[in-house]
């Protein structure tokens, strides 16, 4: 069934309606907490990885499933692999481990889930495709410190 969108109509428009146009949400930003917290240790060995365009995405009160999305891309499968390989390792180190981790193989979309957090390393196609940035767009950006 055909999405219905709101008209009005206006005056010494003959009766035409036009269409109301949604305005741009305003993204929320938080500060990131003082010390070092897991999640920002992932994005730190994405970005040691020369990962782009790296978010983390507070959820908390959006969903139940996590409270911080990490997600970064990579120019290439080797790339992807070897963002999701420094994670997990970098993670271990601090004694963290994956509850699991989804799409190595093919590369294209890699899933570690962490429980409170989720890495996501995209290829640049499949973060095109899939754009869980626009999905999670009334989620906070947390912002790190310049030199974090």
């Amino acid at each position: 069934m055909p999405r219905k969108t709101a008209t009005t109509k206006r005056a010494g428009a003959g009766g035409a309606a036009a269409k109301k146009t949604a305005r741009p949400r305003k993204q929320r930003v938080v500060a990131a907490p003082a010390e070092i917290s897991a999640w920002q240790i992932a994005a730190l060995a994405a970005e040691s990885k020369k990962a782009e365009n790296v978010r983390i995405l507070d959820l908390q009160g959006l969903t139940s499933f996590t409270d911080y999305l990490v997600l970064c891309t990579a120019s290439n499968p080797r790339q992807v692999q070897a963002i999701a390989d420094e994670v997990e390792l970098q993670l271990k180190n601090n004694g963290e481990r994956p509850k699991s981790v989804e799409g190595y193989k093919n590369a294209e979309w890699v899933l570690l889930d962490y429980g409170d957090y989720v890495v996501n390393v995209f290829s640049q196609h499949a973060r095109t495709y899939y754009d869980l940035d626009r999905l999670w767009q009334d989620a906070a950006e947390v912002v790190r410190p310049a030199g974090a």
